[in-house]
């Protein structure tokens, strides 16, 4: 193994590591809001919230104009003869997204419906829009201190200052005269600027101020050209996760929408941890496509993988196995989603090939795998409203509704995940599963354990169950399914300090 391929997985390792903390903080200071949300707001209330909050999140994400991803390339690329330093790189980028984010708010302002399709909890609720913004100059800074391999300021932000943000001011919210109704929403826009500043603090630290940077209409024309197949990319795969609960605002109630909103917050927290390793394997990708080693790449994809299913796996089934413990923290109304909570645990699951096989497609093959994205949206969308119009014709409750979208998803990403990482084989000519048996092996005894603590007090499941499992399954995998590769994700100061770029 060479020494720039140590090195490069000791990257990926030390990034994913700092990263799957910060996804443990981010799960306990999100559990609150949805406590708070559900308890004090009910369910009504979150339903036209999380109508409102899919539609904000797809539109920012569009207005990132993919840099999440395409500023490392940039960055690698090296500065045009028009810049003289990164920062300005990084600004134009900033730039560029405010335009699109003016014009696309500008769009929602006009035709609030889209957001709003089951109406407002309050006037102030229109406030939203002004998130987009934000989220999308968030997605750039972060973007940009991944390439220096700073995944701190992405855990700080991310997973510490924005669900702690939003858990503490929905409570105030709700207290405050005039701002109850709207008190969901308003904690949201709170919480996003709260991470864009935490973002900016970190940047302006690390690049400084621009040297004599001044707009380039001409120069940001190209780059927002340039930018959709990414930016589209990052919208679809996103839009994967958001698109039932819009087909849901769409088609049922605000009550069945606030029934599924829970359980697919529960399940995204797995999701979450793919995210762990995006910030740091774009630039690792980047720079090994540039000295064109497809090689390392083949092998970071499936070490990436692996671990990405192996921590999602075990996340999933101690989530899953207690799920009627788990939805009734939302309240006895939402248990009914507990369905739907399992399908989508599992969903997340069989989703893990595809984002990281997503993470080199980009670079190497962008419009075939905005091509397959747009193919695989399209399917869930028509199975999701295939599922939904099922339900109602069979007079089944929201519960059932909210277990065809899920399933609706679990199809859709599976079917991803194969198609993506067939592609990436024949592209790298080399195999990248993630697969392992040692997952199965794990896997046993987790879901011994979890139905033990099934016959314990809902209360208990919680506090004792999920540990129970998560040990169970953890001391498994360690054994049977990790090797010394894989133990390095778990491992401190390993290859040393990481060059900066």
């Amino acid at each position: 193994m060479s020494a720039d391929h140590t090195d490069d997985m000791a990257t990926l390792a030390k990034g994913g590591r700092t990263n799957t903390l910060g996804f443990l903080i981010r799960l306990i200071g999100g559990i609150p809001f949805l406590f708070i949300g559900y308890r004090l707001y009910g369910v009504e209330d979150m339903g036209r919230f999380a109508a409102a909050f899919v539609v904000i999140e797809i539109f920012a994400l569009f207005c990132a104009l993919g840099e999440k991803r395409g500023l490392a390339q940039r960055l690698t690329e090296g500065a045009e003869e028009e810049h003289e330093s990164h920062v300005n790189l990084v600004f134009d980028g900033m730039l560029a997204s405010l335009i699109v984010s003016a014009l696309v708010a500008s769009v929602l302002l006009v035709f609030p419906g889209i957001m709003f399709p089951n109406g407002m909890n309050g006037p102030l609720d229109i406030l939203m829009v002004t998130a987009i913004p934000a989220f999308a100059l968030t997605e750039i800074l972060l973007a940009a201190q991944a390439y220096r391999y700073d995944i701190a300021t992405t855990v700080r932000a991310r997973a510490v200052v924005e669900p702690w943000v939003k858990s503490i001011a929905v409570l105030a919210f709700f207290y405050v005269p005039g701002t109850r109704e709207s008190g969901l929403a308003l904690a949201f826009v709170v919480a996003i600027y709260a991470a864009l500043l935490t973002a900016l603090w970190s940047v302006l630290r690390t690049y400084g101020l621009p040297s004599g940077w001044r707009p380039r209409f001409g120069y940001l024309g190209r780059l927002t050209m340039r930018a959709f197949p990414l930016s589209g990319a990052d919208v679809i795969e996103r839009s994967t996760r958001l698109l039932d609960v819009f087909l849901l605002g769409q088609f049922t109630s605000e009550r069945a929408v606030g029934i599924y909103f829970f359980a697919k917050e529960v399940a995204t927290l797995p999701q979450k941890l793919k995210s762990s390793f995006e910030p740091i394997l774009s630039p690792v990708v980047t720079k090994n496509l540039k000295i064109g080693n497809l090689p390392a790449i083949a092998a970071q994809v499936r070490q990436v993988g692996f671990w990405v299913i192996a921590v999602q796996a075990g996340i999933a089934l101690a989530l899953a196995i207690p799920g009627e413990a788990v939805m009734g923290l939302g309240g006895p109304e939402i248990v009914g989603g507990t369905g739907a909570l399992a399908i989508l645990l599992a969903a997340e699951v069989v989703a893990s090939m595809a984002v990281v096989s997503e993470s080199v497609l980009v670079y190497i093959a962008r419009k075939r795998n905005l091509g397959i994205s747009i193919g695989i949206i399209a399917l869930q969308a028509g199975l999701t409203i295939g599922l939904i119009m099922l339900a109602e014709h069979l007079q089944l409750d929201e519960g059932f509704k909210a277990a065809g979208a899920a399933a609706a998803l679990f199809l859709a990403l599976g079917t991803s995940s194969l198609i993506k990482a067939l592609l990436l084989k024949r592209l790298l000519k080399a195999p990248v599963g993630n697969w392992r048996w040692g997952l199965v092996w794990a896997t046993g005894p987790a879901v011994i354990v979890g139905f033990l603590a099934t016959l314990l007090p809902e209360w208990a499941e919680l506090i004792f169950g999920i540990p129970a499992i998560l040990l169970t399954y953890g001391y498994v995998i360690w054994h049977r399914g990790f090797g010394a590769d894989d133990r390095v994700l778990f491992r401190r100061n390993v290859g040393g300090e990481q060059p900066q770029a």
